[in-house]
């Protein structure tokens, strides 16, 4: 909180004097009541710029004074003075009776130590003068009021009018400054001009008994102003008042256009101001108004209009009011702007990156009893992209081909460069026909020789079936693993086991790393999930804990076809993942019977010359 904005805005005259008794600080009312500038007080000590009158020196007016500052130095504690004459000279350099009623308290430090001074006190003139001409009045018996008892009656009623004016002002002073805080912290959490509309004008100017208001908006063309209206000011006016020229004779525009406050004290003074106020007045039933200018870094934002039903006496704290909430509404409404814009920026490139990323993630093919099914989830946030991939295709050897990878990073560049790695393992896997590790190995040494500097993870696997294997049914899964998290194995079942062996180096780090190879049988029945880690990573879990929700979920869903087991894993995520999602399922059917439904129509490539036939086929 801004104290000394505080202190200069109290209604009471007060003055802090250091301890050798010079004005150290001075608030407004205390300039308005001494008749003095600032800089004719501040450093000078308090006695040589308000001295005795030298025409009526039994008042005692310094000495009192000084020895009730004295008093306040000596004890630590505050001193109320008795009401005290103390005439003061004007400009012209003529004393001015004058009755005061001051009160002098300390200011401590840590130790207890007096510092400064406060001085507060009241300009009570007014009423003893009129006190002393009732004494005089011939027809009120007061001639013969002692001096002591006539103090003591002019004290009480100062003490009583203080206590009144204190109490008011500093209700009305807390009420403000507890709804100046409470707006700050309601406008920092708005999401939308409507909410800032409404905190501005409700909560914040409805101590003024603001009946409703408008923030209008600068469109981005900069010639006209869009207006979001409080629900108060009617539907009528909505409608009406919607957009509105920046040229228009309206306050509120020539408040944004101009940068100057517009004050329309009553309903006479509202319909002066342009014939266009007449259809304000009668669609909002308000006949009073204020628009102040809405700036923010220098630039013009908009408007803020206020209304009232009737006419209304402001004073200049009305107007610091309003001018504060008006800032306030100015900058929250330009970090709305600005938030709007990225989040305009961030979902252009998000859609544009996210298309690229699809482009290159092509259905899957449909080899003969081998099912797959293929998805991709964005993340949640809307600025991020990353370079997540899946793959599969038909070697000339009739082998079936698996990948899902992911390149480092969460922008356009990781998406492009996804799109190079898969290229490039499809055209190493193709003119190699060697198994995983070998075909990883390869790649990595092709991307460092063409300086495809990325780093990435893999899994590469391969559906083999040998003439034996043909014979039995049965099919063997061999994979490499780049440093990636493990395949999921499903058996027909339903257990589910993570096929987890000792990764191999990230691709990108070291071209000449050895690789391994593992194999595992694949009964007709099964399910192999691969997925890239957004899946199973958590901010606030251990990673060995998102692989076993995906193993203990895949078993309760092991029934499902590939395709729905797809979507009901992506369904079991809590809530948009914290990055992308690439998730490839293959489920192998039995060879003894025809291609089964779900399996989709057989789509297959005719194979080499020469070549084993494709997996499933005689």
């Amino acid at each position: 909180m801004d104290l000394a904005a505080v202190f200069d805005v109290l209604p009471t005259p007060y003055a802090v004097l250091d301890t050798d008794l010079r004005f150290v600080a001075v608030n407004r009312a205390f300039l308005e009541t001494s008749g003095r500038p600032r800089h004719e007080l501040i450093g000078r000590l308090v006695f040589d710029v308000f001295p005795d009158n030298p025409d009526d020196p039994g008042t005692h007016a310094t000495a009192n004074l000084e020895a009730s500052l004295r008093r306040v130095l000596r004890t630590g504690r505050p001193d109320t003075m008795p009401l005290q004459k103390y005439d003061v000279a004007g400009p012209d350099g003529v004393f001015r009776p004058c009755w005061w009623s001051p009160v002098n308290a300390p200011v401590l430090d840590e130790a207890g130590q007096v510092v400064l001074l406060l001085h507060r006190t009241e300009n009570v003139t007014g009423y003893v003068t009129e006190r002393q001409a009732q004494r005089f009045d011939p027809g009120v018996d007061l001639y013969d009021l002692p001096e002591d008892r006539y103090r003591a009656e002019a004290d009480l009623y100062v003490r009583g009018q203080e206590l009144r004016a204190a109490l008011t002002a500093e209700a009305v002073l807390a009420e403000r400054l507890a709804g100046t805080v409470q707006v700050a912290l309601q406008l920092s959490g708005a999401q939308s001009v409507a909410e800032l509309t409404d905190i501005v004008i409700g909560s914040g100017l409805g101590v003024l008994g603001a009946g409703g208001g408008a923030v209008a908006v600068r469109t981005p063309e900069g010639d006209a102003l869009e207006l979001t209206l409080t629900d108060s000011l009617g539907e009528r006016a909505r409608r009406t008042f919607q957009r509105v020229p920046l040229d228009s004779p309206l306050p509120v525009a020539v408040a944004a256009a101009t940068g100057e406050v517009v004050v329309l004290r009553d309903l006479e003074a509202a319909l002066g101001f342009t014939p266009q106020m007449q259809e304000v007045v009668t669609s909002t039933g308000l006949g009073t108004w204020v628009s102040l200018p809405l700036q923010a870094a220098g630039r013009s934002v908009g408007g803020l209009t206020i209304g009232w039903r009737g006419p209304q006496d402001f004073t200049d704290r009305d107007f610091e009011l309003m001018r504060a909430y008006a800032g306030q509404c100015a900058q929250s409404l330009a970090a709305l702007q600005a938030h709007e814009q990225e989040r305009r920026v961030a979902g252009e490139q998000r859609r544009l990156s996210e298309a690229l990323q699809r482009s290159l993630l092509t259905a899957p093919f449909e080899p003969d009893h081998l099912q797959i099914a293929v998805r991709y989830l964005p993340a949640a946030t809307e600025a991020q992209i990353g370079g997540d991939w899946y793959d599969c295709f038909l070697a000339p050897s009739g082998t079936t081909t698996l990948v899902v990878g992911d390149v480092a990073g969460h922008d356009r560049d990781a998406a492009a460069a996804m799109g190079q790695v898969r290229n490039l393992l499809r055209g190493v896997s193709i003119a190699l026909g060697e198994p995983p590790a070998a075909v990883l190995a390869a790649l990595d040494r092709a991307m460092h020789h063409l300086g495809v500097g990325v780093i990435a993870t893999a899994v590469l696997a391969q559906v083999e079936q040998g003439a034996a294997e043909k014979a039995a049914g049965l099919r063997t899964l061999r994979w490499s693993n780049a440093g990636h998290p493990p395949p999921v194995l499903i058996a027909p079942d339903g257990t589910a086991r993570l096929l987890q062996a000792q990764p191999d180096v990230l691709l990108g780090l070291n071209p000449d790393a050895e690789r391994a190879d593992h194999a595992t049988a694949l009964e007709p029945g099964s399910t192999v999930v691969l997925y890239t880690d957004g899946l199973v990573e958590r901010r606030d879990a251990p990673l060995q804990d998102g692989l076993e929700w995906l193993r203990a979920t895949l078993e309760q869903l092991h029934h499902l076809s590939a395709e729905e087991l797809c979507d009901a894993l992506l369904a079991r995520l809590d809530g948009s993942p914290e990055d992308d999602v690439a998730l490839l399922v293959l489920r192998a059917h039995p060879e003894d019977g025809p291609r089964p439904a779900e399996a989709g129509p057989q789509v297959l490539p005719p194979a080499e010359p020469g070549a084993a036939p494709p997996v499933g086929q005689p």
